[in-house]
């Protein structure tokens, strides 16, 4: 495959479950994610997470699309430079919060027991571990989701469908649909040096069920994929090898 990938857009996801922050650019380092993607999330109720030893854990432990749908609803907007974290309900701020104060993250975890309520396990806490992302692979990657797939797959459920439904960190033109898929174990290189290596195919959850402005559960996802294709993958993984900046507009190439 010698197709080139230009990168169209990139997001990053502060806190887990909540919504996608685009950027304009973002500067990546080798074996990390991308800054500040998944670096809080909120616990549902008592975790085993350990802060001063932090592991992986099932997404089951947070709050996250496939169990709290309602969040898709809400606006986010975090400041790495003051740790503040803005949420935003239709037009109307709803909370503001520093999250490295004890302070702001009780003000942040007081808006979430009420808006979530009805859906949790005790009582809601901002978490947080010096370089750990709290993403749903133990791997320490960037995910990508190839455009022309999500179209491919749009035609085949009749209805459009959103590609940030998927959550990735960077969306790609200029695949075939279900081209990822044949990157996996190859390396991506742009003219600026950055080095990417596809990793995984990503199995999807009905956390894409969930319609990322409404909140509305609008949409089967992983059995429109199933029984179209066999499978509930789309979009893949990949490490950074060589680290540098990555901005919209920059072109992918198979090494």
């Amino acid at each position: 495959m010698t197709d080139a990938l230009a990168v169209t857009a990139l997001y990053r996801y502060p806190v887990k479950g909540l919504s996608p922050e685009p950027l304009a650019d973002t500067e990546l380092t080798p074996g990390d994610p991308m800054p500040h993607d998944r670096r809080y999330a909120i616990e549902n109720g008592p975790s085993p997470f350990d802060p001063a030893a932090p592991v992986h854990l099932a997404k089951i432990h947070f709050l996250m699309l496939m169990r709290n749908a309602a969040l898709a609803r809400l606006e986010s907007r975090f400041d790495p430079q003051t740790t503040t974290l803005v949420v935003r309900a239709g037009d109307r701020e709803v909370v503001q919060g520093d999250l490295s104060t004890t302070d702001g993250r009780a003000a942040v975890e007081a808006f979430f027991a009420a808006f979530c309520a009805a859906e949790l396990r005790g009582p809601p806490r901002i978490l947080e571990a010096p370089g750990f992302s709290f993403s749903d692979t133990k791997r320490r990657v960037v995910s990508i989701i190839n455009l022309a797939t999500v179209r491919t797959l749009e035609q085949r459920i009749g209805a459009p469908v959103d590609p940030l439904r998927f959550r990735g960190n960077l969306h790609v033109e200029g695949l075939p649909p279900w081209g990822e898929f044949d990157l996996v174990d190859r390396e991506l290189v742009t003219a600026g040096g950055v080095r990417l290596r596809v990793v995984k195919r990503i199995d999807r959850c009905a956390a894409t069920n969930v319609d990322p402005v409404t909140g509305i559960r609008d949409l089967n996802i992983p059995q429109a994929l199933m029984r179209a294709y066999d499978h509930v993958d789309c979009g893949v993984y990949a490490e950074v090898v060589t680290g540098g900046r990555l901005a919209v507009g920059d072109v992918l190439v198979p090494a």
